[in-house]
This record gives structure tokens, C-alpha cells and sequence, in this order.
């Protein structure tokens, strides 16, 4: 009996100390979201772009898991520069770059030299979202030229019955209902890209409308889009999206980055290229036009200057699977320790940045997004080490999983990039199928025409030649950054039979995502919150090892004593 009674504390307190360990373990598991101590990350903040919102939120999402906490305000690109100069912000997202020397008369941004590097953090297309019913049937599949497009945003054309508008619709037979165009009211560099794409396109239209406005005599590309009457001014893609998406906005169209036109289940117009087919800005037809973007590399010593975009070869990109208004986001990094921003900060930013630019973009092509190729990618992580109080981490780049890398450089998602059906070309027919978000939603046709293409579209592929000139972004020999000029890779792709709406062989599949699926990005931009994550599972085994420690010594101590009995 005094053996029993002897040992009885003994193996409690080995029990009460081997709990405690446990328990400390527990606690600082749970703190750290499984991964690392949440004081190794200072919190950080950013401000800017709405375009490049709903993939940065999904990052931010992703990481607070590895304790980082970082606040995002998708205040609009200016906001975000102007905030950033002024010191009230850790860092900016941007569609563009710091306006030195505005055309359209507003205030010029001088931010301190050398505070701040340009890393391209988004790759997308900006898209007109519209909600437009014939005979209370939703339109998903409208097509538009561009001139159509301009005409609209400048009020040239205004009722959607227009016979220019029924040119690029055969099958439909459009209703006489006012447009109303939803622009942006902040400042935004989707404002400033459209307007950019419209001088270059289309400069009479677009001098003729804004010499009506305010901004007479300063009509170079803005980010402060100029309004008449009939027009709706809304706040963020967020806003414009939110607007074009309600029972009561019939008949209105606006312009937002892909991904809100998905998460909104809503479509998207198809744009026609200069090859005469209509599309729209799948991941992969966005990394096919962005082979055409010169994307500055070799001024790595001026930061006004490195990774800044040049769209004009995107505009005009022969390729039929090119999309005109295709272009990349950034993110301004500060180099200096100035206003709020902290090197402590730093380590934080940096550890974000480096998961954006690789794990992060294994997910953009589900958020509506095309992920970056392989150059930039390496450009970005030089650029992170800028970052004072940045943690250098030594990246296997072939690691990242990027969908875009290929062993020889090239944009793998371009090569394989599926043509566009037969029916999706100018001319007298038109595919039935839904864009955007509204991909599986078809539209009937206009009773009696000949014109529609009733089957769906398919991802059918061609052999063709995937060129890019310049210094492309998408398409560098060896996957080199900052080696300068790319003449491009020709791309041969799996060659299958076209849709032809004639024959009735029209093969029927969505054409959005890596696979031509159809977009499951609703949630996307939500954390993952189904089923049973990492952290919930290890913390359910902490705690049955803890009650194993506490219920297993007394049992063996019992089962030595009736032995000993």
C-alpha cells in the first residue's frame, strides 16, 4: 500500500507538468495561426487600387494564417499615391504610375526620390459589366466594337437600339432602352486607362465629349473620368459593380476589373480585337495580349522609369485571342524609413510581397486575374529587397507553381492559350453563350435569325504564332529580367476544328480559368472557411494528446498495482 500511495503523486505530477507543457504549446500554436509567432510581424497598411482589390484581399486572407495582419483600403489608385507620398500609408497599390506631369490639370505628384519601387503585383482585363434585358430575358453575350464602346462613354450613342450597336449583335434584336454609363467618381487608374485607350483609339470622339465638359482644354488621360447628365458616378469597382448589378439599374454598363463581373455572377461585354473577333479577358487571353505590353527593364536605376507598362502593341494586337484593355497593377514599395513606415514594417511587407508574387499568384487566374510571367516575377523579388527591413529570402523561382513558367522562358499560358470559336467572329454570327460571370446562362435569339450560333463556345485551339516584340513582359528568352529586347516565342498549340455554327459542331464549355471551366470565384475572395483547415485538425490532436497524458498514467498505475496484488 505504501508503494501505491507513494506513487500516486509522483505520477500526478508528472501528469500536471507534462499538461502544462501541452497547454503552453496550445496556447502558443493558437496565437501564431500554426505557423510563426505573431510578434515576428508588424501590422501594415496599404491604399489604392479597387482593380487589384479582390486578389490582394485573398492574399491578405492567406497570410494573416502566418500571423501577418495587413489592412488594405481600396480607396482608388490616386488616393493610394497621394496617401503614400504624404507618408499616411505603408504602402500604395496603383493601376499607374506617379503623375509627374498630368495632361488632364490636375495637381502634379512628386513623391521624395528614391522612396519607392513599382512591382507588378496584377496582371487583368478591365471589362464593361452591363445589365441589359430583352423581354425580360438577361443579354449575357454582347459584343461591342470599340468604337461602339467609346461612343457610349462619351454619349454618342445612348439608347441601346442604336443600329451600330445591332451591327455587332446579328442574333439580337436590342431594345429601345437608354444606356447608362456607370463610371468611377474617385480617382482610379481603370478611369485613366480607359480614357488613355480611348485618345489613342479613338481621339475625335473622346476630344469631342470632354471639350463639353469641365475639363476643356485638359483633355489628356485622367483619372477623374468627366460626367454629363445621364451619367452615374460610383465609388471603386466595388461601387460601379454594385450599381450595374442591381433590379433597377436595367439598361446600365460600367467598367470594372474581371473579377467583380465574376464574383457578381454577372456578364461581361465581348470586345472586338484588331484580329475581328470579340473576347473577353480569360487569364489566358490576357497573358496572349500582355506578350505585347513593353514593360520597361532596362532602367533598373530609375524608379520612375523600371517595370513601368506601355500598352499601344496591346491595343492593336493581331492575335485573335487578344483582349484590348489587358494590363498590369502595381504595387509601390517604400525604400526609405519615412513617415508611418518602420524597418519593423518592412519585414512584414516584404514577407507579404514574396507570397503575392509566388504561392499568391497560383490563385489569380480563379480570381479573375492572369498569373505573372515569369520575368517580372523575378524583377518583383529585386525589387522586394529594396524594402528596408526586408528578410531576403532565397526563392527557387521553378518553386513557385506559377502556371505561366516554362523551362525555356516563355509564357506557358500564352502558348496554350485556346483560339475563339467561329462564331465569335465579326460578321454575321453570333455565339449564344454567356460571358463573365454568367457563362453557363445562354441568351435566346431574336425569333426567325439565321445569324446565331446556338451551340456553346468551346476552347478550341489552333496552331498559330504567338510573336511579341519590344521588351515584352511576357515572353523573355531564359526567363532573364531586365534583358532587354524579346522578339517573342512562336507557340504551337493542339490543333482541333474550329466552332462552326454552320455544321452545328460547336463543342459546349465555359471559357474562363485555367481549363475553360466555368468561374467558381464568388467566394473566392473569402478565406477558405469549409471543412476542416490545418490549424482546427493539429489543435484537435493537441487536445487528445492532452487528455492521453492526463487519463493514460493513472490507468497504467492501477494495472501495475492489480499485478502486484
Amino acid at each position: 500500500m505504501n508503494r501505491r500511495t507513494n506513487r500516486q503523486p509522483h505520477t500526478r505530477r508528472v501528469a500536471v507538468l507534462l499538461t502544462a507543457l501541452v497547454a503552453s504549446a496550445l496556447a502558443t500554436f493558437a496565437l501564431s495561426g500554426g505557423t510563426a509567432s505573431a510578434d515576428s510581424y508588424v501590422p501594415v497598411s496599404g491604399e489604392g487600387s479597387s482593380w487589384s482589390a479582390n486578389a490582394l484581399n485573398q492574399w491578405i486572407a492567406d497570410e494573416q494564417q502566418a500571423g501577418m495582419r495587413i489592412n488594405f483600403t481600396a480607396n482608388g489608385s490616386t488616393t493610394g499615391r497621394q496617401d503614400f507620398i504624404k507618408g499616411l500609408t505603408d504602402f500604395a497599390a496603383s493601376d499607374i504610375p506617379f503623375q509627374t506631369n498630368p495632361s488632364d490639370g490636375s495637381a502634379p505628384e512628386h513623391p521624395q526620390a528614391g522612396s519607392y519601387a513599382y512591382m507588378p503585383i496584377t496582371a487583368g482585363g478591365t471589362v464593361f459589366m452591363y445589365n441589359l434585358k430583352i423581354n425580360g430575358q438577361r443579354v449575357t453575350n454582347l459584343r461591342l466594337s470599340g468604337q461602339n464602346i467609346t461612343k457610349i462613354f462619351t454619349g454618342a450613342i445612348t439608347n441601346w437600339n442604336d443600329p451600330a450597336l445591332a451591327a455587332d449583335n446579328p442574333a439580337l434584336k436590342l431594345p429601345n432602352q437608354s444606356i447608362v454609363p456607370v463610371v468611377r467618381s474617385d480617382g482610379s487608374g481603370s478611369s485613366f486607362e480607359l480614357t488613355e485607350w480611348m485618345i489613342h483609339q479613338y481621339a475625335g470622339l473622346w476630344n469631342t465629349y470632354c471639350g463639353k465638359t469641365q475639363h476643356a482644354g485638359t483633355c489628356g488621360a485622367t483619372s477623374f473620368y468627366p460626367t454629363v447628365t445621364g451619367m452615374i458616378a460610383q465609388s471603386g469597382d466595388l461601387g460601379v459593380a454594385g450599381y450595374v448589378s442591381q433590379s433597377y439599374a436595367n439598361g446600365a454598363i460600367g467598367y470594372v476589373n474581371y473579377s467583380y463581373a465574376l464574383d457578381s455572377h454577372f456578364p461581361v461585354v465581348q470586345m472586338l480585337n484588331a484580329a475581328g473577333y470579340y473576347t473577353e479577358p480569360t487569364p489566358q487571353n490576357v497573358a496572349v495580349s500582355l506578350l505585347q505590353a513593353q514593360v520597361d527593364t532596362t532602367d533598373v536605376n530609375n524608379p520612375a522609369l523600371y517595370l513601368t507598362q506601355k500598352l499601344d502593341g496591346v491595343y492593336n494586337d493581331a492575335d485573335p485571342r487578344a483582349y484590348p484593355l489587358s494590363s498590369y497593377g502595381y504595387l509601390v514599395l517604400p525604400t526609405t524609413v519615412a513617415g508611418q513606415f518602420t524597418a519593423a514594417k518592412g519585414k512584414t511587407l516584404a514577407a507579404f510581397s514574396y507570397y503575392a508574387m509566388c504561392g499568391g499568384q497560383k490563385e489569380s487566374a480563379a480570381l479573375g486575374y492572369s498569373p505573372m510571367p515569369i520575368n517580372l516575377v523575378q524583377a518583383s523579388f529585386d525589387q522586394i529587397k529594396k524594402i528596408p527591413g526586408a528578410v531576403v529570402q532565397n526563392i527557387n523561382i521553378q518553386s513557385c507553381g506559377n502556371p505561366t513558367f516554362s523551362p525555356s522562358g516563355a509564357n506557358l499560358l500564352a502558348t496554350t492559350a485556346p483560339f475563339p470559336p467561329a462564331c465569335d467572329k465579326q460578321g454575321p454570327t453570333q455565339c449564344t453563350t454567356g460571358t463573365g460571370g454568367a457563362v453557363a446562362v445562354s441568351t435566346p435569339v431574336s425569333p426567325g435569325s439565321a445569324a446565331a450560333a446556338t451551340q456553346g463556345k468551346g476552347s478550341t485551339s489552333s496552331t498559330a504564332a504567338g510573336t511579341g516584340s519590344g521588351t515584352n513582359a511576357g515572353s523573355v528568352a531564359a526567363g532573364a529580367a531586365g534583358t532587354g529586347t524579346s522578339a517573342g516565342d512562336t507557340a504551337t498549340t493542339a490543333t482541333t476544328a474550329p466552332c462552326d455554327p454552320s455544321t452545328g459542331s460547336c463543342p459546349s464549355s465555359g471559357s474562363i480559368g485555367l481549363a475553360g471551366a466555368a468561374p467558381a470565384a464568388a467566394t473566392a475572395t473569402l478565406p477558405a472557411a469549409t471543412g476542416w483547415s490545418t490549424n482546427q485538425t493539429l489543435l484537435v490532436l493537441i487536445g487528445l494528446l492532452l487528455l492521453a497524458i492526463i487519463l493514460i498514467p493513472g490507468l497504467l498505475v492501477r494495472r501495475m498495482d492489480r499485478g502486484k496484488q
